[in-house]
């Protein structure tokens, strides 16, 4: 094995490690998640500062080290500045890598979730919507080995019927109307929500983004999928909350903004 090597990397986490350095948490296209150390990151002046911090796509040159590798090269592909520069895209990346975090262990290859990840960071950069969450939550899932069954009742296996249905996160999938009586932690979903999901799962994000989604179909697709996310990694996660608090003061915002424009 090499003593040295390169990656593409995305930072999606960092911890400061004594005076002047930092421990990254690293997601690659080859190696899966990975820690390693950039020394001097945290001192003035220092050539890793603005490489190393998270929400940003490096190339990277490490050398294998004891306990930890240390990174001796960072050059900066992409800094998404977009998500940097606005509080709420910054929120919704946050989130994104708390997600890869969590939900992922050290050493583990999985070139999906890495092209995903990518993917995401690109999209939020472009378009704030919530489409870009809820799509990217449903297809990590899926990446895990936890793709949600969307066709058929889990339970008796009946085709789903254009009726309002069931979805159980402990079943990993949906409930007909009989069977959800044995499910009593089980969610109602609507013939519009599962008709959502049905195509996000089989679809590009370009084919996804151009549902127009009402507030109301948009809270329900979030309740559920942030319920099956907190079922499949039996946490709460911390970025989450800020999240929704944000939501909420963003959504506000931009009713007061518009009571206040001018009628013609």
């Amino acid at each position: 094995m090499s003593p040295n090597y390169q990656t593409e990397a995305i930072v999606i986490k960092e911890t400061k490690l004594g005076e002047g350095d930092k421990i990254l948490t690293l997601y690659t296209p080859m190696l899966g998640k990975l820690k390693a150390v950039a020394k001097g990151a945290c001192r003035p002046g220092s050539k890793f500062a603005a490489n190393v911090e998270p929400l940003t796509y490096s190339l990277m040159m490490l050398a294998r080290g004891r306990n930890l590798d240390i990174v001796t090269q960072s050059q900066i592909i992409d800094a998404f500045s977009p998500l940097k520069n606005d509080l709420w895209r910054m929120a919704c990346g946050l989130y994104v890598l708390e997600l890869v975090d969590s939900s992922t262990v050290e050493n583990s290859e999985n070139r999906y979730l890495f092209d995903l990840l990518l993917d995401t960071l690109h999209w939020l950069c472009q378009d704030d919507s919530s489409i870009i969450l809820r799509y990217f939550e449903l297809h990590l899932v899926d990446y895990l080995g936890y793709r949600p069954q969307l066709r058929q009742c889990v339970i008796c296996n009946s085709l789903a019927r254009p009726v309002a249905n069931f979805f159980s996160s402990s079943q990993g999938g949906i409930l007909c109307p009989r069977c959800s009586q044995k499910e009593p932690m089980s969610c109602p979903l609507s013939v519009d929500a599962l008709k959502v999901f049905r195509l996000w799962q089989d679809c590009d994000y370009a084919v996804a983004r151009r549902v127009k989604i009402k507030s109301d179909l948009s809270h329900e697709l979030e309740q559920v999928l942030q319920g099956y996310i907190r079922y499949v990694l039996q946490r709460e996660l911390k970025s989450m909350s800020w999240l929704e608090e944000l939501g909420k003061l963003r959504y506000l915002t931009i009713v007061e903004g518009k009571t206040r424009m001018p009628h013609g």
